[in-house]
């Protein structure tokens, strides 16, 4: 495992879209970030901040706050909806990016996130995939498991679905012990 790419927003905390300076990571997030950091070595934020377009926020800001956290790099995608970017997930600009600046082998990497679009790019990359029920993410399990989705994300199949970021850390450390074995 080179390394772990995660989502912001409902991943690890906010629930919602919640700029820098008013956003608060979920409890024990922290502490797990920090195990998963010694573990793996790299984490990644990956996250869609279209604000950063509409003058709501500063790209900086962002940065700073996710370094703050511990990230090895944030990876941030600063386009609207409908820029045509190539950054923006389910793209998987971002995740190239890392590739890239990193020597990754993607097929090596993990997504945790809790919408679609984080599972879909990871499917496109060939990375683990691993959905959290937190934000957004009860909604996605739910259209996951109902088959409401007959589109691309109907074909995607998350390698675990965690209830929250702490459950997902848990389950891919024990793996990566297994593996180890």
């Amino acid at each position: 495992m080179q390394a772990v790419f995660i989502d912001r927003d409902g991943t690890i905390g906010g629930g919602h879209v919640v700029y820098p300076g008013d956003f608060q990571l979920y409890p024990r997030v922290q502490e797990t970030m920090n195990l998963l950091k010694k573990a793996v070595g790299h984490i990644f934020s990956f996250t869609n901040q279209p604000g950063i377009a509409r003058g709501k926020a500063r790209k900086e800001d962002f940065e700073e706050e996710l370094l703050g956290f511990g990230f090895t790099k944030a990876y941030l995608c600063p386009h609207d909806h409908h820029d045509g970017c190539e950054c923006r997930k389910p793209a998987i600009g971002m995740l190239l990016q890392a590739a890239r600046e990193y020597d990754l082998n993607l097929e090596s990497c993990v997504v945790i996130g809790d919408r679609w679009t984080d599972m879909l790019a990871a499917e496109r990359a060939g990375c683990m995939k691993i959905l959290v029920k937190t934000g957004v993410g009860s909604e996605a399990f739910k259209k996951y498991r109902n088959r409401e989705y007959i589109d691309e994300w109907g074909k995607v199949t998350p390698d675990y679905i965690a209830e929250n970021f702490s459950e997902a850390v848990q389950w891919l450390l024990e793996r990566k012990r297994l593996l180890e074995k």
